[in-house]
């Protein structure tokens, strides 16, 4: 009996739509000239991975965790969950000064962070995935996320609960 074919997995995460590419339309290349490329897929999700791949110098990308707290009040979308919870993993991975996300954190978790130190044992940087978000009640939003550490993976739950016109992280934990 033959083996079964095993095919490529797509990634388990769509992008969002920033990190989505579109081919430019151009005008048509000359008949004589060398032929446009032919759009690769693998290209993108190989440009979005090295995209959300932490850097050193988006550590200090005032823009990268904005989501997470916005000015009118208003909870934190996925986006902006996945920016904190990609954060945090870093801090906890030993990749990220816990000093770059206490804004984002009450004093308690803040300390606790401080506290737990390095958590998560990885050779490569952690990747967070997509949010799985839940309202227990107004004012409080509760996200679990996977984080991608090469070859295990780890869960990170967060708490985020409103302070006046602010959103911040009161508990966290990981497994």
């Amino acid at each position: 009996m033959p083996l079964p074919h095993l095919g490529a997995v797509p990634p388990a995460d769509p992008p969002y739509d920033e990190e989505r590419r579109t081919v430019p339309r151009g005008p048509a290349a000359p008949a004589h000239g060398p032929r446009p490329r032919a759009h690769d897929p693998a290209h993108d999700l190989a440009h979005v991975r090295a995209r959300a791949a932490p850097r050193e110098r988006r550590r200090d990308d005032p823009g990268a965790m904005r989501r997470a707290r916005r000015a009118d009040g208003a909870p934190p979308g996925e986006r902006g969950l996945r920016a904190l919870g990609q954060a945090l993993a870093e801090v906890l991975a030993g990749r990220r000064p816990p000093a770059g996300v206490a804004g984002h954190l009450t004093e308690r978790a803040y300390a606790e962070l401080v506290r737990a130190g390095r958590m998560i044992e990885t050779r490569r940087p952690p990747l967070a995935g997509a949010p799985h978000v839940h309202r227990p009640r107004d004012g409080v939003v509760e996200a679990c996320l996977l984080v991608h550490c090469g070859e295990r993976s780890r869960v990170l739950a967060l708490r985020v609960e409103r302070r006046g016109t602010q959103w911040l992280c009161t508990e966290f934990e990981t497994a």
